[in-house]
């Protein structure tokens, strides 16, 4: 806590942007007496009743004295902040420590006096519910933990930014005035209520991107040909549906229009709002175009530009100043180096991309950091023949090149309840802030599937990355404990996107497989196997089979009880009786449309027309005057069969080249439709009575006293774990064999003798560890023995242990990761885990149902479980030790690792018998301060 002998200088790391309601960004910094002058202004803009609000009197102007104490703030008991657009004030609010007898006080008083003031034009913007979200923040930086505001009866607008804020307060009504008291201390409401309205803004931010009333392309070359020409003719092309303007500052004066399109000199020139520009300059001139398009109101920019942070350090600075730059404006950014965005509802048609084509309409949202696989991504859907079929179309695309502003987050958030989207799939070579993307893919899955193909190495050049120690296949399992689908390659993408789209899920794994081919079926009951669902006996039609006997056999399948989900296989049949394409797709939609629970797949092998025919208008194939263009650039694509027109509303069926791509696509929603229904009810964290949260607080305290961070010894471990009920079994240091042997009589017989030094611990492969000893005799043989292997005691620095019951030795780890926040981790210890990598992870805090899944979810969980007639063990003892640890790292952040190695799980009971514990400042939580966006 701050005192007046050591007053902070300015503190700018209370600098922020954030995201406002209406999607636009403002800049909240503090107030220094440097800003006298723009304090004067926009006080002069407040209108006369927003100024009695605040002064509870008619306050036509602020005096000299007014501004000073308005503009001198110390930062600690008296703090003012501004929100600015432009470098301008849009709204202030400032608190002072006040007593107990309401007087202006100093710490270690705990309360302060709290007022808003908001420009109106800038009212119903959210900007006072985001200042009091970081002046709170603040205060509890400088040891305040309750604010007092006095508003007046009529002031229902911040009345409400009050008590909606979701904080534990007190109202009260005195002369006239209300008065509200609320705790400061984030409450389960209040982050409900912050992450709410981060939806809400994030979601407006990217929706007034992808559905702009008029866009401006600045770059548009008079010569056919470049980037800003081609966008130009993209927007055209696609028939955007609101205006659209050419802006180059090198057209001749007196030009007008340029293909058709007004076309201007600056963004200035243009009389009508611009809601979008697409940017297509020379990174050298984007600045300039930037300052007009902030100048003019534009809401957000595309940058097409290269020549950013994917370039070099020179890149990346000058990719700082243009995020700064756009944000100052209130405008947030798409890019740089970014491949562009569409939507195709038709209420936009918006084609700001570098696609020639427009695809289809559908139900599938795609993201992609990169312009490459973005450009796969699509050709993916109007691929036909040879490929998955086209089943369903887009609904929006965003390609973020260098993602320096609009992230994958920011479009999880308009996904999430975007009408027009029912799947989500996403291409993410980088994730910039793992904690906050895990909160939201876990929310989105709830109610739409996501599907994620996450880049294995290292970021790309261009992306602002935060570190990650852990490994990228715990982030994976992370991801998937999220309810992320996460697949491997773009085709298991697009697979599984086109499944989830238009089918069901399935309500389990057992799996009905029919077809006119008995290899192709048997092929897929072992590909069923190998995803772990549950095939029923293929149904053999024959290769005579007709479009009414699939019909038949499709229908009687979908009855079953016993199944699931049904796989039908095709294969080119010559024959009288033998279907053509749209009939056997006709057969196949109306058996499928009289069972709508369950999904329906088909497995075909080269029948182009049938993949057309089971698409049906729904495709995605490019238009005809394209198609020379499209399939250049997907090069080994088969020749595009003609479409087949679908009686409207008809289900649509998703064809697969290949039995194994499929049931792949098909396991994975499976798996994902059994998290939906788990995450339904995703547990609880349990209360025990025997954890002593203060007593560790106090004893973490006190230990981190000695310095910023340590591993704890082995007296300190046993009891910051015995405050949670981790019992430990001692280990007594024994550096001569009499040692030894006094040890061993206070513990008691049998005993074990292990060598604890680096290169031996957790090795009893190496012959470090003795166990079993019944006597002293053998204790002394024990000890010479090692001592003759290995070295000296002092370099083996052996420790004497009680013998624990025999079991199955499991490690428990937890740690603090900068980016992912904590995860428990457990496996079997030795070398399953350190040569298999067979761990398995959770997010703390780990629920009673997710210290259950835990257990099972490692490879190995069978040895636990009595495989091969061995004793079962004491699972819910151990589940109890995993809960109890969750609880210790995420009571106490200081907690910054742990690890339980070997924990023994007998029959009855576990055995910690080593456990380590290391202490340090806990690292900066964003997910539980106030909104803002990544710093520049």
């Amino acid at each position: 806590m701050q005192s007046a002998s050591d007053r902070p200088e300015y503190p700018a790391h209370w600098e922020a942007d954030v995201v406002l309601r209406d999607g636009g960004t403002a800049r909240i910094r503090p107030i220094t007496a440097d800003d006298a002058e723009r304090l004067v202004s926009f006080y002069e803009q407040v209108s006369d009743e927003s100024k009695y609000y605040r002064f509870f009197a008619p306050y036509p102007r602020l005096s000299a004295k007014d501004v000073h104490r308005f503009t001198h703030h110390d930062f600690v008991d008296r703090v003012g902040l501004a929100a600015t657009v432009g470098g301008e004030f849009i709204a202030t609010v400032r608190y002072d420590r006040i007593g107990p007898d309401g007087m202006a006080a100093t710490s270690p008083a705990d309360e302060a006096e709290v007022a808003f003031l908001v420009q109106d034009a800038h009212q119903g913007r959210g900007v006072a519910s985001a200042l009091l979200e970081h002046i709170a923040a603040v205060a509890r930086e400088r040891g305040i933990r309750r604010f007092a505001a006095e508003v007046l009866p009529a002031n229902t607008k911040m009345i409400k930014v009050f008590t909606d804020a979701g904080y534990t307060q007190k109202r009260s009504f005195e002369d006239g005035v209300v008065r509200l008291e609320f705790d400061l201390e984030p409450t389960e409401r209040s982050l409900a209520v912050q992450r709410a309205r981060e939806q809400r803004a994030e979601a407006h931010s990217v929706g007034r991107l992808l559905a702009p009333g008029s866009v401006a392309v600045i770059g548009v070359g008079r010569a056919p040909g470049g980037v800003g020409r081609s966008v130009l003719g993209n927007l055209r092309e696609a028939g955007f549906t609101g205006r659209l303007y050419a802006v180059n500052k090198a057209f001749p004066d007196g030009i007008e229009e340029l293909d058709g399109v007004p076309a201007h000199r600056s963004v200035r020139e243009v009389a009508e709002p611009v809601d979008l520009a697409v940017v297509a300059v020379p990174a050298e001139h984007v600045p300039e175009a930037v300052a007009e398009c902030g100048e003019h109101g534009v809401q957000g920019l595309v940058v097409l530009s290269a020549g950013y942070a994917e370039s070099g350090p020179d890149g990346r600075e000058r990719q700082r100043r243009l995020v700064r730059q756009a944000r100052a404006y209130g405008m947030r950014i798409i890019g740089p180096n970014a491949f562009g965005v569409i939507n195709t509802s038709p209420r936009v048609r918006l084609n700001a991309s570098l696609a020639p084509e427009m695809p289809r309409a559908g139900r599938i949202g795609l993201f992609a950091q990169s312009g490459a696989i973005g450009i796969a991504l699509l050709s993916r859907l109007h691929r036909r023949g040879g490929g998955v079929t086209g089943v369903t179309g887009v609904s929006t695309f965003v390609s973020s090149g260098n993602r320096a502003d609009v992230s994958g987050n920011d479009v999880l958030q308009y996904w999430y309840d975007d009408p027009d989207t029912d799947v989500a799939l996403m291409y993410l070579e980088s994730i910039g802030n793992p904690r906050k993307f895990t909160r939201l893919a876990r929310r989105t899955a709830a109610a739409k599937p996501l599907v994620v193909v996450q880049g294995a190495g290292s970021a790309p050049q261009g992306h602002a990355v935060r570190a990650t120690r852990l490994p990228h296949a715990t982030v994976s399992a992370l991801l998937r404990q999220a309810g992320v689908i996460r697949v491997d390659t773009i085709t298991e993408l697009v697979d599984a996107g086109l499944l989830l789209a238009r089918q069901p899920l399935p309500p389990g794994p057992r799996v009905a497989i029919l077809g006119n081919s008995e290899s192709l079926g048997l092929l897929t009951y072992d590909a069923c196997l190998s995803e772990g669902l549950r095939p029923l006996p293929p149904s053999d039609l024959t290769t005579e089979a007709s479009a009414e006997d699939f019909h038949a056999a499709l229908a009687r399948a979908l009855a079953d009880e016993t199944c699931d989900a049904v796989v039908v296989t095709a294969i080119p049949a010559i024959g009288e009786r033998s279907p053509g394409d749209a009939e056997l797709a006709q057969a196949l939609r109306s058996a499928a449309a009289a069972a709508p629970a369950k999904p329906v797949l088909v497995v075909h092998v080269e029948i182009g027309g049938l993949a057309a025919a089971l698409s049906a208008a729904a495709s995605t194939a490019p238009r005809a005057e394209g198609a020379a263009r499209a399939r250049a650039a997907a090069e080994n694509a088969e020749t595009q069969p003609a479409a087949v027109e679908a009686p409207e509303g008809a289900r649509l069926i998703p064809a697969y080249p290949a039995a194994e791509r499929a049931v792949r696509a098909l396991a994975e929603a499976v798996r994902y439709a059994q998290w939906r229904r788990e995450a339904a009810d995703p547990g609880k964290v349990p209360e025990y009575d025997d954890i002593d949260e203060k007593g560790a607080a106090r004893l973490i305290d006190g230990l981190l006293a000695r310095g910023q961070g340590l591993t704890l010894g082995a007296e300190e471990t046993c009891e910051l774990l015995g405050r949670y009920g981790v019992r430990t079994r001692p280990a007594i240091p024994a550096p001569t064999p009499d040692e030894a042997a006094r040890a061993a009589r206070d513990l008691g017989y049998p005993v074990a003798l292990k060598a604890t030094a680096p290169h031996l611990r957790h090795r009893a492969d190496l012959g470090g560890v003795r166990l079993d000893l019944a006597d002293e005799d053998q204790l002394r043989r024990a000890y010479a023995e090692l001592t003759e292997l290995f070295g000296k005691p002092q370099e083996l620095r052996p420790v004497v242990q009680a013998m624990a019951p025999r079991g199955v030795d499991t490690v428990v780890r937890a740690v603090i990761d900068p980016a992912a926040g904590a995860v428990l981790s457990f496996g079997l210890a030795g070398a399953a885990s350190q040569l298999l990598g067979d761990m398995a992870h959770r997010l703390v805090p780990v629920t009673d149902r997710d210290a259950t899944s835990l257990v099972r979810s490692i490879r190995t969980a069978p040895l636990l479980f009595g495989w091969r007639g061995s004793t079962p063990v004491d699972t819910p003892a151990l589940e109890e030790l995993l809960l109890r640890v969750s609880r210790l790292v995420d009571d106490h952040p200081e907690v910054v690792a742990v690890t339980l190695e070997p924990v023994v799980v007998a029959p009855h009971g576990v055995s910690v018998l080593g456990a380590s514990v290391r202490l340090a400042p806990p690292p900066a939580r964003d997910d539980l301060g106030p909104r803002t966006l990544p710093a520049y």
